[in-house]
This record gives structure tokens, C-alpha cells and sequence, in this order.
């Protein structure tokens, strides 16, 4: 690294192999992204199915994997997704030391604050659902946490913060060496990784899906996958059934840069705003998702504005940063704010989508649920839950009991 330093980084070879698509695999993954890449790489290494093609249909890290605010935590409320998500975050921890790549994954904390006693008994329920689990969650008094985040104003006068609870355990990855560390590692696997190449077409016939169409021609498969994030509704429309989602657009904010004054992802419990501190020193914060549809990656001033006054409400310091970067992903919102990872009506189509707001913390349990589901043709264990049946069936997982409101999950 010291001599590339010294060369001008003109002897890199690349990361991964940039493949040619190929006319037939045996699996094909629509979408490049953390849980297409994840998929891709387990599939390979856990279950011994190289014969897959990856197809994204632009650069990889371009899309909601670089567009995020890097949360990794497993602090749930339903029991099955504190199974899932503690899952993910156990693959997390070995997971830099398996791809033998610095995703720069830093388990500093994650703090959630709460303003009422309803809101500390409804958080001290979760934590004990937690705690029977086998994941850690710890309460913190006012003093704690003001000890641990000097910037809280204790004493707001419309939303005070009386404590919080801390899972040590959650913090934050590297976005973009998430992707950048699944790709290396699969393409090293025998995956064919294949950037510039966008899907505009699902194949099939009367016995289920025959392959894809793509800006590269056409590309035969066995079993296809989509893995598409806020674009599921619409590759599903292609294959000619409606999922029960809509897809809303998420802003994240980023400051700039500051000495250390946040060694905690916080979040505020009288509103939707979370922030953490990045190791380049800016503040990295996001809160609700804009309440209409779209596929556009960007937001509205509207939605900017409650952020940041939620921030300064919580943080009044804030005020004397200035915003540098603003960016927007797509969230495909299900109607129980709970994720798919399910077959489908059509046979032989896979769909690992429906990720609101946990598809980051999510990428390597639902990589490696989503390989399983595709390997042996039944769901993992930990991932039961997600099928796409549950709608039909009455068995939604409902997190925060809102109802049939996507927008409000």
C-alpha cells in the first residue's frame, strides 16, 4: 500500500473481475447492491453454487448499499426479528475476518433515547424481549447518558430526555466496503459480476421463469432472484404480479467535518432523526422518509427541514455546522414495515426485498436467508417469517404496531 502511495496507485489490480454476461447460468441475481452481492458470495461459498451471475445495471455502490447511514443493531421489539437481525449482527462481527477486507465495522453503541415513562416502559419491554433472546441492551439514567453524549439537551422543554438504552453491540460499517468487500470476495468465488447491464424484462413461461432481458441481450437462468430494493415493485411487474409495497424516498445529511464529539449512534425517541459521527469527522444523520412516492433519488426541503429541527431540538450545537452532502435512496415500504425474503407466484423467482429501513443492518443475514431459500428451496430458520404468504394470510410482523400504512412504518 506504501509503494502505491508512492507510484501514483497505477499498480492496483482489479477488485473484482468485470464480466461479460454469459447466454445461461444456473442462477441469476438481479441487483448488485448489499444483499444481491451477500447472496451471490454465500451461495458460492456456504452451498457450492458458482454458476451465478450478479447484474447491476450500473456501477456497484451507486445505488441504496452507498446510499445509507451505515447502522448496523439488532435492538427489535418482535421476537423473530430480534432473532434475525441478531443473526445479521453476529455475521457482522466475523465479517471482515471471513472476506479478509476492512469494512471498518466499529461497534461503538447504539443509543436510544426516551422522552415520557410510557416510553420507558414500552423501550424496558423491548429490552427485556432482548435480554430473553441472549442480546445485550443495557438501560442508561439521565446522568449516563448526558456522561456519555455531552451535546443532549436533558432539559428540552417539549420533549426532555429522561434516559436511554444502549445495545453495545450496534454502531456502524463502511457502506461502500460493504459492496466493495461481497463483490471481491464472490467474484474470487467464481461469481460473474456484471456492471452496465440494466434487467428490462423478466423471461417465463407456463412452468415458471426461464431467465431475464437485459441491455446485454438476454440471459437464460434457472432460478432468478430479484434484489432491487426500492425498484422490487416494478421488476415484479415485469414478471406479472403486484407486491404489497410502495416506494418512498429516504434522506440522509452528512456535516462537516468536526473533531470527535460522538463516539454513539443516538437516536431520538420524540421524533424519526438518528446520527452517528464518521471517522472522517462529519456528523452523519437521516430521519423519516418523504410521505410520497417516487423512484427518484433525492427529497424535499420539507422533509430537511423536520430533520434538522429534530436534530437541533436534540443536539442545539448542531446549529453552528453547516451541511456539505444530501442524498436520497429508495425504500420499497411493505404494509408491516417488516421485510420479504420469499418465493413468489411465479416459479422459480426469488425475491429478497421490502427492507424499509433495516436493509443495511440486514445484508448479511438476508444474503445468506436469501442463498438458502435458493439452495435448498426452503427457508432459513431465522427468516421464516418473511414470506410473502404472511400478507395473505393475516401473519404480518407489524414492528411498531401502526397498521396497513406503509408511509408511517
Amino acid at each position: 500500500m506504501l509503494l502505491e502511495g508512492l507510484s501514483g496507485h497505477q499498480g492496483w489490480s482489479r477488485a473484482w473481475q468485470k464480466a461479460a454476461p454469459k447466454s445461461r447460468y444456473r442462477v441469476v441475481i438481479v441487483g448488485g447492491g448489499g444483499h444481491g452481492l451477500a447472496t451471490a458470495y454465500y451461495l458460492a461459498t456456504e452451498f457450492g453454487i458458482t454458476d451465478v451471475a450478479v447484474l447491476e445495471k450500473g456501477p456497484l455502490g451507486l445505488g441504496n448499499v452507498g446510499r445509507n447511514t451505515t447502522i448496523i443493531r439488532s435492538n427489535y421489539f418482535q421476537p423473530a426479528n430480534v432473532r434475525f437481525y441478531e443473526f445479521s449482527l453476529k455475521l457482522w462481527e466475523g465479517l471482515e475476518r471471513r472476506l479478509n477486507f476492512n469494512a471498518m465495522v466499529s461497534q461503538r453503541g447504539t443509543l436510544n433515547l426516551f422522552h415520557s415513562e410510557a416510553q420507558r416502559d414500552l423501550f424496558t419491554r423491548r429490552a427485556n424481549g432482548m435480554r430473553l433472546e441472549s442480546v445485550d441492551a443495557a438501560p442508561l439514567d439521565r446522568a449516563a447518558v448526558k456522561a456519555r453524549v455531552p451535546l443532549l439537551d436533558l432539559d428540552n422543554g417539549r420533549f426532555p430526555i429522561l434516559g436511554g438504552f444502549l445495545q453495545s453491540r450496534g454502531g456502524t460499517v463502511r457502506h461502500d466496503a460493504v459492496a466493495w468487500g461481497y463483490a471481491r470476495a464472490a467474484s474470487n468465488a467464481g461469481v460473474d459480476i456484471i456492471e452496465d447491464c440494466e434487467v428490462t424484462g423478466i423471461r417465463r413461461d407456463a412452468s415458471g421463469v426461464t431467465g431475464v432481458a437485459t441491455t446485454r441481450g438476454g440471459v437464460g437462468a434457472d432460478i432468478v432472484c430479484l434484489a432491487v430494493a426500492g425498484h422490487s415493485s416494478r421488476l415484479a411487474e415485469m414478471a406479472g404480479f403486484r407486491l404489497p409495497l410502495e416506494t418512498h424516498v429516504l434522506q440522509a445529511f452528512v456535516t462537516e467535518s468536526v473533531k470527535p464529539v460522538l463516539d454513539l449512534v443516538v437516536t431520538y425517541g420524540a421524533g424519526h432523526f438518528y446520527i452517528s459521527q464518521s471517522d472522517k469527522g462529519g456528523l452523519v444523520f437521516g430521519g423519516a422518509i418523504d410521505g410520497y412516492n417516487s423512484y427518484g433519488q433525492r427529497g424535499t426541503l420539507p422533509m430537511a427541514e423536520e430533520v434538522a429541527a429534530a436534530g437541533l431540538t436534540m443536539m442545539p450545537g448542531l446549529a453552528r455546522l453547516k451541511v456539505v452532502r444530501q442524498w436520497g435512496g429508495v425504500m420499497d415500504m411493505t404494509m408491516d414495515g417488516s421485510p420479504i425474503i420469499s418465493k413468489t407466484p411465479v416459479a422459480r423467482l426469488i425475491l429478497n426485498g421490502g427492507w424499509c429501513y433495516g436493509g443495511f443492518k440486514a445484508i448479511p443475514a438476508g444474503g445468506m436467508s436469501t442463498a438458502h431459500l435458493i439452495a435448498r428451496g426452503e427457508p432459513h430458520p431465522v427468516a421464516a417469517h418473511f414470506d410473502l404468504n404472511r400478507f395473505a394470510n393475516g401473519r404480518t410482523i407489524d414492528e411498531r404496531g401502526i397498521g396497513p400504512f406503509p408511509f408511517l412504518h
